[in-house]
C-alpha cells in the first residue's frame, strides 16, 4: 500500500511551463514597447519662455553648458562631431526628435554652431529646451 501512495505523490508536481512562457512573453512586450530616453549626460540651467510647449519623442539630447561645452550621450563632444553624432542617432531612431538644451549662460554662437550641425544632418523637427512655467 505504501509503494501505491509514493507514486501517487510523485506525479502530483505543478507544471510551470505555461507559467514561464507567459512571463517571458510579458517581458518581450514590456521591452518592445519601452521608449528609453537619452540624456545629454548634463545638468543645464535653461532659460525660462513664456510660450513654451513639452515635447514628445525627444530622443537626441544635445546639452550646451555655461562654459560652451557640448554634451551628447552621456559624454563631452567636439562641435564638429554633433553632425554625424546626430545622423548615427537618427539613424538608429528615424521617428525621434533633437532636443538642444542651452545653458542661460551659454553663448549663441555655439547653440547656432549645434543648431547649423544640426541643420546639416537633415534634421528638421529640433527644440531648443526651455523651463517650465
Amino acid at each position: 500500500m505504501r509503494r501505491h501512495a509514493s507514486k501517487e505523490n510523485d506525479d502530483a508536481e505543478i507544471d510551470m511551463t505555461p507559467m514561464l512562457d507567459i512571463v517571458f512573453i510579458m517581458l518581450i512586450f514590456f521591452i518592445v514597447t519601452s521608449s528609453f530616453l537619452k540624456e545629454a549626460g548634463i545638468e543645464i540651467n535653461r532659460p525660462d519662455a513664456s510660450t513654451s510647449v513639452k515635447a514628445d519623442k525627444a530622443n537626441i539630447m544635445i546639452a550646451v553648458t555655461e562654459k560652451n561645452e557640448v554634451w551628447m550621450e552621456k559624454r563631452r563632444v567636439d562641435i564638429r562631431a554633433v553632425r554625424a553624432n546626430v545622423e548615427r542617432l537618427r539613424a538608429e531612431n528615424p521617428e525621434g526628435s533633437v532636443v538642444i538644451q542651452a545653458d542661460v549662460d551659454s553663448k549663441s554662437g555655439v547653440v547656432m554652431e549645434v543648431v547649423d550641425a544640426v541643420r546639416k544632418a537633415n534634421v528638421s523637427d529640433y527644440i531648443v529646451a526651455t523651463k517650465e512655467q
